[in-house]
């Protein structure tokens, strides 16, 4: 781990055992998730919280900064998706986008989910597994 900080620690560190344990607990951490223009990585770690929120695993707003029209052809696949029938217009509202972070940061406080929640973080449990232990992490 030592080898992988860079400058001073800013806030706290937790040394955790693989990818999937460090992204559960930054999103169990979390009060919301935002994407900036990135690679695949931001795509995947998006679309996994996405994808938890559809599943019901939290309630909490995704947002997308939309800087200089960057996630227009994303946004437009989606809007297909849902014309096509393999994305809900519930699920389609889980993602909030806008062009500047002052816009994205009040339509996120204004978040309000419109699918159901049967599922969440629970805090004093470890980040949920979906491995060996699917009960882990996760309040009925």
């Amino acid at each position: 781990m030592p080898k992988e900080l860079t400058g001073g620690t800013i806030g706290e560190v937790r040394a955790v055992s693989d990818m999937h344990e460090r992204k559960a607990e930054m999103a169990r951490q979390a009060d919301a998730f935002i994407a900036l223009p990135g690679g695949y990585g931001t795509l995947e770690e998006l679309l996994e919280v996405i994808t938890w929120a559809q599943l019901g695993i939290h309630k909490k707003p995704v947002g997308l900064l939309n800087v200089d029209g960057f996630y227009n052809s994303l946004l437009s696949f989606l809007d297909m998706a849902v014309d096509e029938g393999f994305i809900s217009q519930a699920a389609r509202h889980i993602i909030i986008s806008a062009h500047s972070a002052k816009e994205l940061m009040r339509k996120l406080e204004e978040y309000v989910p419109e699918y159901e929640c049967t599922l969440v973080w629970d805090a004093e449990k470890k980040p949920l597994n979906f491995g060996t232990e699917p009960e882990s992490g996760v309040a009925s």
